[in-house]
C-alpha cells in the first residue's frame, strides 16, 4: 500500500518517520523548501504537490486546525479533487471539533473516498517513539483496513464511532487535562501562601491522591521554571472552545470546563499564552506575590 503525509510538523514528523521505518517507504508533502530537502535526505519520497499523492491508498494529515484541514481536504486543489472517486482513505490525526470532522466526511465520502477522524494523544515524546493513544470515528471498514498503520505510529488503538467520534473522545480527554492544569495552576501558589515549600508539596501531589498526569509533567518542570517546551496555552485552548462549542449545542452545563476556559483565557490575555500549559501558574503567581520554584532556579 502506496501512504502518504501532509503536515510535518511537531506531532507529525514523529509519525511519519515511524511510518517510514516500518511501512518502508512514505510519499510526503510540506510546503517548506528546507524541510524537503532534509526530509529527502532521510529518505522519504517527496510530493511537490497534493497531486502528487493521487496513487495513495492512504493519506495521513496531522494538521493545526480545522480552517487548515478544511483547506487540504476541500478546498481549490485539495484531496477531494485528487481523489476523486479513488476510494483512498484520508486519516486525519489533527485535533478539530467534532462537528467539523463530521462535515468534512461527510463531503469528502460523497465524492472521493473515506475520512477518518483520528486524533492522537500524547507528546512529542510518544509521536517520536510510536507509542500514541489513537482515537478513531469513521466508517468501521474503513478503520479495519488503516489499523495496521495506525498500529505504526500508536500502542493503543481504538476505534470510537462514526465520524466525530474520535474528535469527541479527543475533546473528553483534552478538557480533563486541561482542568488539571488549571486546578494545579491555582493551588501551588495557594500552597506557597500557606507556607508550604514547592518541592515539599510537589512531592505530596505527585505521590498522593491529588496526582494527574499533569502534576507529574508540570510540577518537575514548573519547579525549574520551564515554560516553553510543551504545546503552548494560546493552541490548547481549542480544546476547550471546542467543548463550550458542545456545551452550547448540546444545551447542557459545563461548569468545570468552563472555570478552565476561563483560566486559559486569562492566561493568554495576560501575556502568558505562548507559554506550556504549565505557565498557567503565572497570573496566580503574580496575583499571589509568590514564585513556585526551586531555590537554584529562582
Amino acid at each position: 500500500m502506496k501512504l502518504g503525509f501532509i503536515g510535518l510538523g511537531t506531532m507529525g514528523t514523529g509519525m511519519a518517520r515511524n511510518l517510514l521505518r516500518k511501512n518502508g517507504s512514505l510519499t510526503v508533502y510540506t510546503a517548506t523548501q528546507e524541510k524537503r530537502r532534509r526530509l529527502a535526505a532521510e529518505g522519504f519520497d517527496i510530493a511537490r504537490s497534493y497531486a502528487d499523492l493521487e496513487d495513495c491508498g492512504i493519506i495521513f494529515l496531522s494538521l493545526p486546525d480545522a480552517a487548515v484541514v478544511e483547506k487540504v481536504m476541500l478546498g481549490e486543489g485539495g484531496l477531494i479533487h485528487v481523489l476523486k472517486e479513488s476510494g483512498a482513505i484520508v486519516v486525519d490525526t489533527s485535533t478539530i471539533s467534532p462537528d467539523s470532522a463530521r462535515m468534512i466526511a461527510s463531503a469528502f465520502e460523497e465524492r472521493a473516498g473515506a475520512f477518518l477522524d483520528a486524533p492522537v494523544s500524547g507528546m512529542k515524546e510518544r509521536a517520536d517513539a510510536g507509542t500514541l493513544t489513537v482515537m478513531a470515528g469513521g466508517l468501521r471498514e474503513a478503520f479495519d483496513e488503516v489499523r495496521p498503520y495506525l498500529d505504526m505510529i500508536g500502542t493503543t488503538v481504538l476505534y470510537m464511532g462514526a465520524s466525530g467520534c474520535g474528535q469527541a473522545a479527543k475533546m473528553i480527554n483534552n478538557v480533563a487535562y486541561d482542568i488539571n492544569a488549571a486546578g494545579i495552576a491555582e493551588l501551588l501558589p495557594l500552597a506557597l501562601r500557606l507556607g508550604l515549600a514547592p518541592e515539599q508539596i510537589g512531592a505530596v501531589l505527585n505521590s498522593g491522591s491529588g496526582r494527574s498526569y499533569a502534576s507529574e509533567y508540570f510540577i518537575p518542570r514548573i519547579l525549574e521554571g520551564r515554560f516553553t517546551d510543551a504545546y503552548p496555552i494560546e493552541k490548547a485552548f481549542k480544546d476547550l472552545t471546542h467543548a463550550e462549542e458542545t456545551e452550547a449545542a448540546e444545551e447542557v452545563d459545563l461548569p468545570m470546563t468552563n472555570a478552565a476556559a476561563a483560566v486559559f483565557r486569562r492566561a493568554i490575555e495576560e501575556g502568558f499564552g505562548a507559554l506550556s500549559k504549565g505557565g498557567l501558574i503565572r497570573v496566580k503567581e503574580e496575583e499571589m506575590g509568590v514564585l513556585f520554584r526551586r531555590k537554584d532556579a529562582e
